[in-house]
């Protein structure tokens, strides 16, 4: 299914076994818009390249940029709206090498690109299963701006009996 944008399962009716490893699919967009730029980083991450555009414009990224903790917040956005089982999530463990490799600014649209690496029914639990999947936040260009290893804990569908 590489290339695809879409899981043959909607998403709420979506369980652990519809994630087919290998599976890479793309979903957004969402737009940067300067007044949530300098409000999330006014309250969360108040750096001068993040809530100033006038001294951003002499900073060493040439102007306002958003906060790579908004950015994986819009990331999220979208990997909940359009990937993540409404059914089936029950949490997860944490994500792992986080990146943002390059600015995002005021105006730039996001989508994600979502490669499902991994689905391990769990030993312990027989009802769930962890999926692991590389997320990418790509702009308009189709440059990655941002990047981690996700973990899900995911019910398995209940089959007949069980």
């Amino acid at each position: 299914m590489a290339g695809g944008d879409r899981l043959p399962t909607p998403i709420e009716d979506r369980f652990f076994e519809d994630y087919p490893v290998g599976s890479v699919l793309e979903y957004g967009t969402i737009l940067v818009d300067q007044d949530e730029v300098l409000a999330f980083a006014q309250r969360f991450d108040p750096q001068t390249m993040h809530i100033d555009p006038i001294a951003a414009a002499d900073g060493p990224f040439k102007g306002l940029i958003a906060s790579g903790w908004h950015t994986v917040s819009m990331m999220m956005r979208l990997y909940v709206d359009n990937y993540l089982s409404d059914v089936a999530s029950l949490a997860s463990p944490g994500v792992d090498e986080l990146r943002w490799s390059k600015p995002v600014r005021p105006g730039d649209r996001l989508r994600i690109r979502v490669s499902i690496l991994e689905a391990v029914p769990s030993r312990t639990k027989p009802d769930r299963g962890l999926l692991r999947s590389f997320v990418e936040a790509l702009n308009q260009d189709g440059d990655v701006v941002a990047s981690f290893r996700a973990m899900n804990l995911l019910m398995r569908r209940r089959r007949g009996g069980e």
